[in-house]
């Protein structure tokens, strides 16, 4: 089977779904195929509230982004039965968790971006396939002509002929098929001349990822599980530079290393912010009248179920599943320990009363339906953003990144790399206000695939900072303009950055389209 469209976008995370609403609103012909069954990535599949600066409320986002966000909060408003001042609230946060200003429950933020991307699927511009996975490329020099997917259903094969191509995969799946050249874990000092790289090139050394899993709290009940498999295994398990067993509430701190005691429930400690059940909690029931208070929810993306034991990019296909599946063994056997022997802080042993919610992750088992990579494979770019373009310490005074002239977009976050797969413990540094530049989307060689999520001009440090939610969805939304841009003007990328002219009417489309490009005076994170 094959068919033809003016862009495809390979993936359907949170910058597919972007690259997506971006294509389609300039008239475009959109493909965008997903390995799931959920649309939105980070947001929906891997269950990960969204992670964001302290100014996102009024800027530092595209205009979608905010969208999306308005509507998850209106979502809540319509469906739910809150109280009044929290209905008013303008700025509701469903879940009260602390890690972001807006934390929800996946559902809603797949039923919110089904809404956002239905009128451009009723238009006949947009087709979604979901349970479809890239295999392998056509190839024709600096071109790639298609990409051949599986439908997992089914098992069939198609052959989707496109003008333009996005890799928003989650590994940047795309990349070795298509032949682009790529960088994998962390480069050397002598590559890069970042002061905190390896001093060797370490391509297996990548931030590990969570299988994240979500859980309510019943303090009457009894729901233990079934042990899993591979517990005596990870109960056991302390890397060399961890202070305990991986499976305990004293972690090496992400910014100091210093071995720091968490609790899970908010009266077990004077600090609310030690808690890691309201730490990413998505439904609190301070929203809600007693009668329809709900059991509150929170997902658990935490230090103890990161999983860096193994390397799972360019790995051989049976070492990937055996290594994606002791990765949930680890979150399903930290919790096991929580519900069995956890210590808490009265003196007992354990908390029978939590249980999975399988219900809100869309799966059997309450685990997510797809892990949290943190760090994919990434292209080879005309340019690339280095630690020195970002870090705080190695600009001195300075309140926002070095501007670029050819800057697609605008985030801001901490350089924060958790433990990785090389055996490197995790590195979490102030970063200041930066631009996405154009340079960083575009492949040195291959002439029509663009990045859309992870996997552009980052190394493996700066990384850190360029893979969060708004961030990626920036990235996306600036490589389906670019690519919508380039056949309306009948140019290509490499022209748009070169040419001045070009870059600027493009820096206007982006302008109009609600993509910030530049920063008001700002300090670190």
């Amino acid at each position: 089977m094959e068919s033809r469209y003016d862009v495809l976008i390979v993936g359907g995370g949170t910058g597919g779904c972007a690259a997506a609403m971006a294509a389609v609103s300039l008239g475009k012909r959109v493909i965008m195929t997903e390995e799931t069954d959920w649309i939105g990535g980070q947001l929906t599949a891997q269950i990960v509230p969204p992670d964001e600066h302290r100014w996102i409320e009024g800027f530092g986002c595209t205009q979608h982004y905010r969208q999306y966000r308005e509507r998850v909060r209106q979502y809540y408003r319509d469906h739910y039965p809150l109280l009044p001042a929290s209905r008013a609230n303008p700025r509701l946060n469903p879940g009260e968790g602390w890690v972001s200003r807006l934390c929800h429950e996946p559902k809603v933020g797949w039923a919110v971006l089904n809404q956002m991307l239905q009128y451009a699927q009723s238009q006949g511009l947009l087709q979604i396939k979901l349970r479809c996975k890239p295999v392998s490329a056509i190839v024709e020099g600096d071109f790639v002509r298609a990409v051949t997917c599986i439908h997992l259903e089914s098992g069939h094969t198609e052959t989707i002929y496109a003008d333009y191509i996005l890799d928003a995969t989650e590994w940047g799946d795309l990349l070795p098929m298509a032949g682009v050249e790529y960088i994998t874990g962390s480069e050397s000092k002598a590559q890069t001349g970042e002061p905190h790289a390896s001093d060797v090139p370490m391509p297996h050394n990548s931030q590990g990822i969570t299988w994240c899993f979500a859980m309510s709290y019943d303090p009457q009940g009894e729901h233990v599980i079934e042990k899993p498999a591979q517990y005596e295994k990870w109960k056991a398990y302390q890397p060399n530079f961890w202070p305990n067993p991986l499976l305990d509430w004293h972690t090496s701190h992400p910014i100091t290393h210093e071995k720091t005691r968490w609790v899970l429930l908010p009266k077990e400690h004077e600090n609310p912010y030690r808690s890691m059940f309201t730490y990413r909690r998505i439904l609190s029931k301070s929203h809600f009248a007693p009668q329809h208070a709900p059991e509150e929810i929170t997902v658990v993306n935490w230090a103890q179920n990161d999983y860096f034991a193994g390397n799972l990019i360019d790995e051989p296909e049976d070492i990937r599943r055996e290594r994606l599946e002791e990765s949930r063994q680890l979150s399903l056997s930290l919790f096991y320990w929580l519900q069995t022997e956890a210590p808490r802080m009265d003196g007992g042993i354990g908390y029978p009363g939590l249980r999975l919610r399988p219900d809100v992750t869309g799966t059997e088992d309450g685990l997510a339906k797809y892990p949290y990579v943190r760090e994919a494979r990434r292209i080879q770019a005309m340019f690339t953003v280095k630690e020195q373009h970002v870090a705080a310490d190695l600009n001195p005074g300075a309140v926002r990144m070095e501007p670029v002239k050819d800057s697609v977009g605008v985030g801001c976050y901490r350089i924060d790399i958790h433990p990785c797969t090389g055996g490197v413990n995790s590195f979490d540094v102030n970063a200041l206000p930066f631009q996405i530049p154009l340079g960083s989307l575009l492949p040195v060689r291959v002439r029509n695939l663009l990045p859309a999520c992870k996997n552009l001009g980052v190394t493996h440090i700066t990384n850190g900072c360029y893979r969060l939610h708004p961030v990626e969805w920036n990235i996306g939304e600036s490589a389906g303009l670019l690519a919508a841009f380039c056949l309306t003007r009948n140019c290509e990328p490499k022209q748009v950055y070169e040419d001045e002219s070009l870059l600027q009417e493009f820096q206007r489309l982006l302008t109009s389209q609600g993509v910030e490009i530049d920063w008001l005076e700002l300090r670190p994170v």
